[in-house]
């Protein structure tokens, strides 16, 4: 299974501190780049954020955003410690001043320092991160693999129009031989019987050698297999398809600098053509 680099997914979940959410979106890169950007209050995480990313992904640029919305209500809790003490000073109070008037409980909670921010247990909130990560990780690469069979789709068609190429040109690949030894022959007619006739014959094989593209024509059928088989398996290929990509962009120059003929010309730049439209293709695969 082929899948692309480029995707996006984000996902959110309420917690006991707030609404927390993360984004993430994933751009070529020759290697994997994770840029966290994330809360103070969770950089502390990011170690653990690395290492979940980089087990699920092994290409890209990932900028992962991680946003804490924190809740209005339930942010803060009172100083329990402080409320016994301050009761405590109000039944010696009292019973200083009987007829002291007792404290609202809206003068309570503005007593300085009690209330205080809601503590929550760091296991709680590290679980939450990695819940709403795992999820975003799940929809990218969803979004991934879904590219990456487009992409897929678009190489094979491409693959097929080159062995269609191939077939062409072995139709009339009797004829340019045919030709090739004919312009040999009006080259050599007029100094034919200044040469042995074995010479003669020896350089003839030699000038058919290096005009001859039976081989080119079976490595570019081999590397189209291989492209097509590397598709089909299920791990990261990038670098493999790059590589190939490559290989039969050399194979397709050689073929072109043999050339004798108008047509085997005409191939070997349509090939490059669609070897240059797969090689964009592959520069987003995974």
């Amino acid at each position: 299974m082929t899948n692309s680099m480029t995707a996006y997914a984000q996902a959110a979940t309420e917690t006991e501190i707030g609404e927390l959410s993360c984004e993430i979106r994933g751009v070529n890169h020759r290697y994997l780049d994770i840029a966290p950007r994330m809360p103070e209050e969770l950089r502390v995480y990011e170690g653990e954020l690395r290492d979940a990313i980089s087990a699920r992904l092994t290409r890209g640029r990932i900028d992962c955003f991680v946003r804490l919305k924190e809740s209005d209500s339930g942010s803060l809790v009172p100083n329990a410690e402080l409320a016994g003490d301050l009761q405590e000073l109000l039944t010696e109070m009292h019973a200083l001043v009987p007829d002291m008037q007792p404290l609202r409980a809206i003068d309570v909670l503005h007593w300085p320092g009690m209330l205080q921010a809601k503590q929550i247990e760091p296991a709680v909130i590290k679980a939450s991160l990695m819940q709403v990560l795992n999820s975003a990780l799940d929809d990218l690469l969803s979004a991934r693999a879904q590219e990456g069979a487009k992409l897929s789709g678009l190489i094979d068609e491409r693959l097929t129009k080159m062995s269609g190429i191939i077939a062409d040109i072995e139709t009339f690949l009797p004829e340019l031989e045919t030709n090739y030894r004919a312009r040999l022959d009006e080259k050599l007619a007029e100094i034919r019987d200044q040469l042995d006739a074995a010479r003669l014959e020896q350089e003839m094989v030699i000038f058919l050698h290096k005009t001859d593209v039976a081989e080119e024509l079976d490595r570019l059928r081999v590397h189209i297999e291989e492209v097509s088989a590397v598709l089909d398996k299920n791990e990261p290929s990038g670098r493999r398809l790059d590589f190939l990509m490559q290989e039969l962009n050399r194979e397709a120059n050689t073929l072109g600098s043999k050339s004798q003929d108008p047509r085997l010309t005409r191939a070997s730049v349509d090939m490059k053509v669609l070897i240059e439209q797969m090689r964009e293709q592959v520069q987003n695969i995974e």
